[in-house]
């Protein structure tokens, strides 16, 4: 299938911004701690979104996953798992090497293991280079990394603008450490990309089943997301645990004080977790659109959720007070993240058309 890479990478567009923009109703969630407002938001992002939307979107998605192959359910819920570990683990990355170098190393192992990871697996990368529209995808696929690297570069050098900031970002500075969790991280997290990837048996009885091609990929979300939830789950009840904050689901306060408002609380979790969410549910979408060089889609969902998480960092002050030097070089790599969507969008369509 052609598909319509235009429409795809505005698809993907709008899976970016629904990634950057989940955690703005975290930000004002009172009194819970972590792990309780995580797994509050995380019930709606992998266990509730997933199934009402594919529920409302697909033909007998009951049906179709009962008739997908065991072998197919199992590995789209490992990948999901195997992709957990490398959420929980990246803000270590952070913690050991800080933003530039940590952002760098996981994100840019995110975008190469998600993307190049399967058309090699599955032999096809030979093929795609080939060919002037596969080169031209391989090289907006290039220009996200340069992109990303800039992008990080430009944190690091926020952090030095601001003062303490920067030391305290790597006060626990450790490189040997760091580049093997950021390592571990980058890899883990582009399992994602290979549980979708490993979900096409499922697209196709979607599709028989008379489901709009669009939506083909929603019920292959609502089992890698099974897997996301699972490695979740079970962190988050170990530090429930070890924390005792098990009451906080019912009101009480982290820090001892007021009750939390719950009702307010369990409405901003479900709004941070149903975007969060939003980012696979147009993510399907985009890659349903990119129709031979579909395992493009993880390069454009990366730089698209990277592009608007540093938009929405200018919308919330957070780069106020950096030099003049420091904003121009985020702007840089935000130009080059949007030109890599241009440019893989354009090598798309020129497969497309051909």
């Amino acid at each position: 299938m052609g598909g319509n890479p235009a429409l795809g990478v505005l698809f993907h567009w709008l899976g970016g911004f629904s990634s950057a923009s989940f955690y703005v109703p975290y930000k004002r969630i009172s009194r819970w701690s972590w792990e309780v407002f995580w797994l509050a938001g995380g019930l709606f992002s992998w266990a509730i979104a997933p199934w009402a939307f594919a529920s409302l979107r697909t033909q007998d998605l009951l049906g179709v996953l009962a008739a997908a192959p065991r072998a197919t359910l199992l590995w789209c819920w490992f990948w999901g798992a195997m992709w957990g570990f490398g959420g929980l683990t990246f803000g270590l990355t952070m913690r050991y090497l800080g933003l530039s170098l940590g952002m760098a190393v996981a994100l840019g192992l995110t975008t190469v293991i998600g993307t190049m990871g399967p058309p090699i697996f599955h032999g096809t990368i030979g093929a795609i280079a080939a060919t002037t529209s596969g080169q031209l995808t391989l090289l907006g696929i290039a220009i996200t990394l340069v992109g990303i690297v800039v992008v990080a570069r430009a944190g690091s050098a926020k952090q030095r603008d601001l003062g303490g900031t920067a030391s305290e970002g790597v006060a626990e500075f450790d490189l040997k450490k760091g580049i093997l969790i950021a390592i571990f991280s980058g890899v883990m997290s582009g399992c994602f990309a290979w549980g979708l990837d490993a979900g096409q048996p499922i697209r196709d009885l979607t599709l028989a089943a008379g489901t709009d091609p669009l939506s083909q990929g929603l019920p292959v979300l609502c089992v890698v997301l099974a897997g996301g939830l699972t490695t979740n789950l079970v962190w988050c009840l170990i530090l429930i645990a070890r924390n005792r904050s098990a009451g906080q689901f019912l009101g009480a306060a982290s820090d001892g004080g007021p009750r939390a408002p719950l009702l307010r609380n369990y409405a901003l979790a479900a709004l941070g977790g149903t975007l969060w969410y939003g980012q696979f549910f147009f993510y399907t979408m985009g890659e349903s659109q990119m129709g031979k060089y579909g395992f493009s889609s993880w390069t454009l969902h990366m730089a698209s959720i990277i592009l608007f998480s540093t938009l929405w960092g200018f919308a919330l002050k957070e780069w106020k007070g950096t030099s003049p030097r420091t904003r121009a070089i985020v702007w840089s790599g935000i130009g080059l993240l949007v030109g890599a969507t241009v440019v893989i969008g354009a090598g798309n369509m020129l497969q497309a058309s051909a």
